[in-house]
């Protein structure tokens, strides 16, 4: 498995990656400023946005704008302005929050409202960073997320649940957002989750996919059991490509649990499949997916999923509506 076949040929060498943290985004009503980390090739222009959004887990700044570098560093090196935001749901955020706030201790809502602010503040984000002003593409936008990432992505790309404390339908989805990237994202809700969701996450009950109609690449692990979460074991995690409509591919990754290998960060202690070489290959075949959906007439996906059928070791298999 060499993680560059799955990397089109017209992509060139990977960039050298300037990654300033943190840039301070001040959004009125929020308990704390939105610090995001904005992760940017060091040459290029036009440059497309990749948001992501980190999971949650037991290592404290994982779940904040210093995890997920495996993929934060090579998605940049591959030509995208990486923003991640650290949301009210993390671990790094302990003991400063209210702790009686009614959407903690997830903040779903919250988690998709980050991104819209981050859209809303590109221009202040340029300004920001250094050698980042003019170089943006504003147009072409993408979103990324791992665990409860993924939900979050989900919601962006036009997912509903009903809110469980008002009883509404939420609607998060993001016009802007042109395709996303679902890594190990949760399924449905109902019958397939556990009585420790029901209870503690019961907006993870009523999850819709049915209106996510934005292309999407979901990415799940067939080692994936999650039983902390689903009854439904690994298949659970595909749920956004069978439930949602079309367009969507399907990376599904052999041997792979919940980390994937170890998205999340450098030597992650809690990673059960450590395997750089699946985190390598994983951000070449989302990179390529990505450019395929935001560029049309780009070939990249297709040039990497024939070289993963063509692989004598594949990671995984693709299939796709």
């Amino acid at each position: 498995m060499n993680p560059s076949t799955y990397t089109s040929g017209t992509a060139g060498p990977p960039s050298p990656v300037l990654s300033v943290a943190p840039v301070v985004l001040p959004v009125p009503g929020r308990p704390v400023d939105l610090e995001v980390r904005v992760s940017t090739p060091v040459a290029g222009d036009d440059l497309p946005v990749l948001l992501l959004s980190h999971g949650q887990g037991f290592s404290r700044h994982l779940s904040s704008l210093h995890g997920y570098a495996p993929l934060a560093n090579r998605w940049a090196a591959r030509g995208f302005v990486v923003v991640q935001p650290t949301h009210l749901s993390s671990t790094t955020l302990s003991g400063v929050l209210p702790p009686d706030n009614p959407e903690g201790p997830m903040y779903w809502r919250s988690r998709a409202e980050d991104m819209t602010h981050v859209l809303d503040r590109l221009d202040l984000i340029e300004a920001l960073v250094p050698q980042l002003h003019g170089r943006v593409d504003h147009s072409r936008v993408a979103v990324a997320g791992h665990s409860m990432g993924g939900h979050t992505a989900s919601l962006l790309l036009g997912a509903r649940l009903t809110d469980p404390l008002d009883g509404t339908e939420a609607d998060l989805a993001e016009p802007r957002i042109g395709a996303g990237v679902l890594l190990a994202a949760t399924g449905r809700g109902g019958d397939a989750v556990t009585g420790f969701v029901a209870e503690n996450y019961p907006f993870l009950q009523t999850t819709d996919f049915s209106r996510m109609t934005a292309p999407a690449l979901v990415v799940a692990g067939d080692k994936d059991a999650s039983a902390h979460l689903t009854v439904r074991g690994p298949e659970w995690h595909a749920d956004p490509y069978f439930l949602a409509p079309a367009p969507k591919s399907l990376l599904t990754l052999f041997g792979a649990e919940h980390g994937l290998g170890g998205v999340s960060g450098y030597d992650v202690a809690e990673t059960t499949d450590e395997s750089p070489e699946r985190v390598a290959a994983i951000a070449e075949l989302t990179c390529s997916y990505l450019r395929s959906a935001l560029y049309p007439g780009d070939t990249a996906w297709q040039e990497a999923c024939r070289a993963l059928a063509a692989d004598p070791d594949p990671l995984g298999r693709v299939e796709s509506k």
